[in-house]
């Protein structure tokens, strides 16, 4: 038995097979962008400067969201503090929890000293494994050159 197609049979037949093509064109740029996502490695730098512990809870619950998202080997996550904010980097703070266990999934923490200096604080007043910086805001314009997204809570 032999099927004669018609013109209009080729053309429909055509046409199915140039959609199924674009969707499977479709299907693989989003498998690659997606993969491509992964493989980025991302660089972002939070700033904190208020005393305020909901702020500073917001701003934890950002970064370890972002490590969730993006995968803790995928990303660098800073957070700067400086002015108000160095209180809530102090031993027996409010957020002390939230700090350590953020710092154990390598997030780094980064005090202000021009800011302790004036309260007249040392890394002794200090929570443990935060790092120093000269000068908070001189640090986060670097971090921006260096290519960080920056981040204010």
């Amino acid at each position: 038995m032999k099927i004669e197609l018609t013109s209009r049979m080729r053309h429909g037949f055509a046409m199915a097979l140039v959609i199924l093509c674009a969707i499977g064109i479709n299907a693989s740029m989003a498998a690659d962008k997606t993969a491509h996502a992964a493989r980025k490695f991302h660089k972002v730098v939070f700033q904190v400067s208020d005393d305020d512990p909901r702020k500073w809870n917001l701003t934890l619950i950002n970064a370890k969201n972002v490590q969730a998202e993006l995968g803790k080997n995928n990303v660098a996550i800073e957070i700067v503090a400086y002015g108000p904010a160095i209180d809530m980097l102090r031993i027996e703070s409010q957020v002390e929890p939230r700090v350590d266990e953020a710092i154990k999934s390598g997030i780094k923490v980064v005090a202000c000293e021009n800011t302790m200096h004036g309260l007249q604080l040392t890394p002794a007043d200090m929570l443990p494994h935060i790092h120093y910086t000269r000068t908070g805001v001189v640090y986060l314009m670097e971090k921006q050159e260096q290519g960080y997204s920056y981040i204010r809570p």
